[in-house]
């Protein structure tokens, strides 16, 4: 097997590759500008990351599902917005998730690292009860993956947004929002309030006291803002999707381990992905 070259090479050769072919906002966007489509491939297709050796096929244990998602929107040296923070955020979790509850999650074997990556309309995504997906301002679902986020939602299945907000583009819950509703149209993406039950499910959380600060950190970008699509727009029941404007919680568990990022905002994002997969769970 070839070797994988380390984090340190990749990301140095995503930054060359980067600067190399985007140099318009249509080839950094992902959108068929020719060279970047030769370099990277075709925008229709999936982009497959370096760290991605194949899904672990379904045994019944509990493993993390990173929604993918067409085009190489919003693109870093980590590959395009969904595969942002792959595979090291959902180890971290994974193995958050053994320590602190009778969970025994999927953390990696000899060959998988981390967690499963599924698109939409990908049959296989209704054994999964909760799914990640990361920046939901570079998601753009075709119609068969519109269908299937529809019939993942209304068999029980729970997504949680992350990696947006008002601080970047401005404009991405209002993206996640257009495509939730071409899911379930006349669906509402509402406020979460700071009572409900999601952030009493496992850890006591009070989200207005988030220790975020006045300038954006790896994790809080801004003052957090909890969003949520409802099951028939009722606050009362069940939570079908959860959106954390002006978070990135997925970055705080991808380096709690380098040293960077404080032990009090890493703590509370790994506190906040607990809840929201006890919650899916759960309900």
């Amino acid at each position: 097997m070839t070797a994988i070259p380390s984090t340190a090479i990749r990301r140095a050769l995503g930054l060359a590759l980067v600067v190399g072919v985007a140099k318009s906002a249509d080839a950094q966007r992902g959108r068929r500008d020719p060279q970047f489509v030769q370099l990277l491939g075709n925008p229709s297709d999936f982009y497959v990351p370096p760290d991605f050796v194949a899904n672990r096929p379904y045994d019944g244990r509990f493993t993390f599902a990173r929604i993918k998602y067409r085009g190489f929107d919003r693109w870093a040296t980590e590959g395009p917005a969904w595969a942002h923070d792959f595979p090291r955020a959902e180890t971290h979790l994974m193995s958050i998730l053994r320590a602190v509850t009778s969970l025994r999650p999927f953390i990696h074997d000899d060959r998988i690292t981390g967690g499963n990556i599924i698109a939409l309309d990908d049959p296989l995504l209704l054994k999964y009860p909760l799914a990640y997906l990361s920046e939901p301002g570079g998601w753009h679902p075709n119609d068969a993956e519109v269908k299937g986020f529809r019939n993942y939602l209304l068999k029980g299945g729970f997504v949680m947004f992350d990696d947006f907000g008002d601080w970047r583009y401005g404009s991405d819950i209002a993206n996640a929002t257009a495509q939730i509703q071409r899911a379930l149209p006349g669906a509402q993406v509402l406020p979460l309030p700071s009572n409900h039950p999601i952030f009493d499910s496992f850890f006591h959380i009070e989200p207005d006291k988030i220790p975020w600060r006045s300038y954006p950190t790896v994790a809080y970008r801004s003052q957090p803002k909890f969003f949520a699509v409802f099951e028939h727009n009722d606050p009362t029941k069940r939570v079908m999707c959860v959106l954390g404007n002006n978070l990135d919680i997925g970055e705080a568990w991808e380096f709690s381990d380098e040293g960077f990022v404080p032990v009090s905002e890493s703590n509370e994002a790994y506190k906040l992905g607990v809840n929201f997969f006890i919650y899916a769970l759960t309900h």
